[in-house]
């Protein structure tokens, strides 16, 4: 029979495939078949009983970008389709969607160069990264797609904002409440026996602000004037310039709003044990929120004028360690610098290495914060080079009245502890560098390691030269005995006490750019912030003339960045009545950043259309509301890339506590289950120059790589249009299908790994639907190629067991299992039936239909399609997905090579329970084997059961 397309009209093809997937996605989208109904609302259906068995998976917000897919963007996408695909046919009501996180900078700057409004791109970009989706046949709820750019969308972001800003923490009571009940307490109590109406609305404020979990605060931060924008110091590069566009960064002090998500910290670290989410990924958070049991410990200081004695307080991990403390280190910005640094210069003989170069320490100490002036906290904290200058002041060391000296240097940074350590160089490697450096004492007081003068001991051992006249004597005392020993002594004396203490800092929520959500706040004449109320939201984007934020000094201390929004002078002077009658107002012109709207969408898609509500509660409750064995509640699965292990994360779940303290929520963890895909990786190619040339272009001959006859490098890594390797989806569509692209991709290796993409490799996926596809369907007619034949033995077992397989790699996101499973399957039954077109030798139906349903989840166009020729009506999204009998899946006989002398001379196939007797008369009357023993002497038969029997005959 030929194969050519003219003699075979319904082979299946690329341009069949494409014909086949364009016809059903069509018809699952006109029929709405993965509408997922709500309890109420405009997304229930009245009169349909809804099912309690429901599923909510969520992939990670994808952001819009201008330069598109490739094929290693869908690969989570595709993995969530077919868990849910497979759900669906198990009965569960599934709630699958995709929107797009797309406010950003990358818009914002392309509308600085271009002068197009960012709003046009984002939907240029959102309109062909849905086009690329939709031709991957993803099963998504059309009607819950959400973008954070959509009023609609962020006039709730802006609704939780003022939830957020109008609430406070209660530590007591370890959650959020009402900032209403607070300032009901000060009206009736007073404030430190004030009255409440006798403070000024700017006092009430401030007052009301040290509680808020929204509040100002006047903080040093990283300014990027080519972004226009504070970054955070995670999109600050080592070298103090912008991750994004390598433009330099500035350290300035600008008035910011803060959001208290410390606040949170115990509860962010304790309830990630409710939580089913790879280890490291916890690891990580913990790491990130770094709690840490110690002491704050008070150094007694002298001021310079007046000369008054100030404390300057540290915390530290190994209180046990301060007999240890030769030297202290504040922060170069930290608030008693200037207090300290005595006038005049330094005394002589103060070691050169201490002064920088300068005559006296207020010199030493200006010219030193100009020097660092533009480092970033990361650059300042990982510099390998210690730098710093003596203040010219001694503390007083509380453990042995020991005069240390102060320094000032860029590795403490005033927004990690208190601002200001004490120096154990014998045991701390970053203070043993820095004392090396500067020649400061280094004193051994925990033994165990080599010469502390060469090397930092920083492993345990016991407690050695660290006693006082004062009662505290730690000298034979193990680390945990010596802490608990000092710590009590400490308080006893009133220079510390035992304190928890955490590396998370309040989280910067402003950015000076235009792309983003505006705030809800306005500002009165003296400055004092007013809560819009939530009648007058959405506060929508104004049209700007540029998206240029105004010009900046970074060596002019009072010139101030101002953002583009600060231009709409008539959106930002506003007249409204807020209560008092009408007032002018000045809206702020910073807008939230982007991890605003992804750190509550999962919500959104759960009432998308609601009006009254960010979300119903009664929808919130049946979609991630607790249930059994997942106390938290949450998504069920969602999925998405490591690099978002912490910072979206851990937004998500702060915003998500609040929500459930307020009473808004009924879970207090957004995602319950967290599963980390690993990434479709590419060879790269660089030329002599180093410049990378198109990977598809480039040849291989005797394990060299040649582009246009020159030799060039491979390397091995990311797939990106900058490394000229990315691969498009549409391509691989265009060529294959796109049911060739989902089987390649998952079959490619485990999901939570990275692979390597080969685009030869495809074909293997398109060969086996080909084969699948033969088993179905007649390529002459396009009619059912199946017969009615009963199933045989052989075909139940190879059947039930697929299944069986089939079914719990799908369940538990093995999909490169499962596809080998129906490869197996699927090469059994063109092997046992080789005939075609209905001819006697056609695989029987009762076969090939619940190869269509397990195809389903992984190549749903062509199954959908094997399905309805195969004489069924409607889609089989909603089918029952095939079951399986435990009978079938054990042997009842089994094929045991038989040896003799070691060489296999024959095989018997006995009963799975044979017993050793019945094997070995089986194996002795082997034609075969008889012919190799005859004449000879069985010493000894050794079977081992189920693999071999093995004859002994001499």
């Amino acid at each position: 029979m030929s194969n050519s397309s003219e003699s075979t009209p319904f082979r299946y093809t690329p341009e069949l495939a494409g014909d086949i997937e364009a016809r059903w996605q069509n018809h699952w989208r006109e029929q709405g078949t993965f509408n997922a109904p709500n309890p109420v609302g405009d997304l229930a259906e009245p009169g349909t009983e809804l099912s309690e068995d429901k599923l909510f998976v969520q992939d990670m917000f994808p952001y819009p970008s201008g330069v598109g897919l490739h094929v290693g963007h869908p690969l989570g996408y595709i993995a969530t389709d077919v868990f849910a695909r497979f759900h669906r046919m198990q009965g569960r009501n599934v709630l699958h969607t995709l929107g797009y996180d797309a406010f950003g900078l990358p818009a914002e700057q392309y509308a600085v160069q271009t002068g197009t409004h960012p709003r046009t791109t984002t939907q240029a970009n959102i309109d062909n990264m849905e086009r690329q989706l939709g031709r991957l046949g993803l099963g998504h709820d059309r009607r819950r797609v959400v973008a954070t750019t959509d009023t609609d969308f962020y006039r709730w972001t802006q609704w939780i904002f003022l939830k957020i800003y109008n609430s406070w923490f209660d530590v007591e009571a370890q959650k959020a409440r009402p900032i209403a009940e607070l300032e009901a307490k000060y009206a009736a109590e007073g404030v430190d026996g004030t009255p409440w109406a006798d403070l000024s609305p700017a006092e009430q404020q401030a007052i009301l602000d040290e509680h808020r979990l929204v509040y100002r605060s006047n903080s040093t931060v990283n300014w990027c004037p080519g972004l226009g924008t504070v970054l955070a110091n995670e999109e600050v590069t080592a070298d103090g310039r912008s991750e994004r566009g390598n433009f330099p960064v500035f350290r300035k002090r600008l008035s910011q709003w803060m959001m208290r998500i410390t606040a949170y910290s115990d509860r962010l670290i304790d309830d990630l044990a409710d939580l089913d989410w790879p280890e490291k990924v916890k690891a990580m958070q913990r790491n990130w929120i770094g709690r840490s049991r110690g002491a704050e410990v008070d150094f007694s200081a002298a001021l310079s004028a007046p000369k008054t004695e100030a404390r300057i307080r540290v915390f530290t991990t190994r209180p046990d360690t301060l007999f240890g403390a030769s030297y202290m280190v504040l922060a170069p910005e930290h608030e008693l610098v200037d207090a300290l640094v005595p006038a005049g210069d330094y005394p002589a003989g103060t070691d050169p290495r201490w002064t920088n170069g300068e005559a006296s320490p207020a010199a030493a100490v200006a010219a030193y914060r100009t020097a660092i002036a533009a480092k970033s906290d990361l650059e300042r904290q990982e510099n390998k080079e210690k730098t710093g200058v003596f203040t010219g002041a001694y503390a007083t060391n509380p453990v042995n009245g020991a005069q240390i000296p102060v320094f000032i240097a860029d590795y403490v940074l005033t927004g990690y502890g208190t601002g200001a350590i004490m120096a154990v160089p014998a045991h701390d490697d970053r203070d043993h560098e820095f004392a090396t450096v500067f020649g400061l004492p280094i004193t051994e007081v925990v033994s165990g390691g080599d010469d502390v003068q060469d090397a930092a001991w920083t492993g345990d051992g016991v407690l050695v030269n660290s006693a006082n006249d004062a009662g505290l004597d730690l000298n034979g005392l193990d680390k945990q005995q010596a802490i608990e020993a000092t710590i009590a002594w400490l308080a006893g004396q009133g220079v510390g006490e035992e304190k928890i203490q955490y590396k998370l800092r309040d989280w910067l929520f402003a950015r000076q750019r235009y792309w983003g959500e505006p705030f809800p706040v306005v500002y009165d004449a003296d400055g004092v912030a007013h809560a819009l109320p939530e009648s007058m939201l959405p506060v929508e984007l104004p049209e700007v003339e540029d998206y240029k934020p105004v010009s900046f000094d970074p060596d002019d201390a009072a010139s101030e960045p101002s953002p583009p929004l600060a231009k709409a002078k008539d959106w930002v002077e506003v007249t409204l009545d807020l209560g008092d009658g009408e007032q002018t107002y000045w809206r702020d012109t910073n807008v939230m950043p982007q991890w605003a709207g992804s750190s509550w969408y999962q919500l959104r898609y759960i009432d998308p259309t609601n009006s009254e509500q960010f979300v119903d509660l009664a929808n919130e409750r049946y979609w991630t509301g607790p249930r059994e064995g997942m106390p938290s509640g949450g998504v069920d699965l969602y999925v998405g890339g490591v690099e978002h292990a912490v910072l979206h994360l851990l937004y998500s779940r702060f915003w998500h506590k609040v929500l459930f303290d307020l009473g808004y929520v009924s879970s207090y963890e957004p995602y319950h289950r967290l599963y980390n895909q690993g990434y479709i990786q590419a060879y790269a190619y660089t030329d002599a120059r180093g410049v990378y040339v198109p990977a598809a272009e480039v040849e291989e001959k005797d394990g060299k790589f040649y582009y246009d006859g020159e030799e060039v490098n491979q390397e091995y890594g990311k797939m990106g249009k900058s490394l000229k390797n990315a691969v498009s989806p549409d391509e691989i569509c265009d060529n294959y299908g796109a049911d060739t692209l989902r089987v390649y991709e998952m079959s490619m290796g485990p999901l939570d790994t990275s692979r390597p993409w080969a685009t030869k490799d495809v074909v293997g996926a398109q060969r086996f639907l080909q084969r699948a596809w033969r088993l179905a369907v007649n390529e002459e007619t396009g009619d059912a190629a199946v017969s009615e034949a009963v199933l045989t033995d052989d075909d139940l077992r190879a059947l039930h067991r697929t299944v069986a397989g089939v079914t719990d790699d799908y369940a538990n996101l093995r999909d490169n299992t499962a596809v080998a499973k129906l490869i197996e399957y699927v090469n059994y039954l063109t092997k046992a039936y080789a005939g075609q077109g209905g001819a006697a030798g056609a695989a029987p139906r009762a076969a090939v239909e619940p190869l269509a349903l397990m195809l389903a989840p992984v190549a749903p166009h062509i199954a959908e399609e094997m399905w309805s020729r195969l004489g069924h009506s409607g889609s089989l999204a909603h089918a029952d997905f095939p079951t399986y009998e435990e009978t079938w899946l054990v042997d009842d006989t089994v094929e045991l090579p038989v040896q003799v002398m070691g060489k296999v001379r024959g095989r018997v196939t006995v009963p799975a329970d044979a017993s050793r007797e019945a094997i070995e008369a089986a194996a002795l009357a082997e034609p075969n084997v008889q012919a190799h023993i005859e004449g000879k002497t069985v010493a000894k038969i050794i079977v081992v059961p189920g693999k071999m029997v093995n004859i002994v005959a001499k």
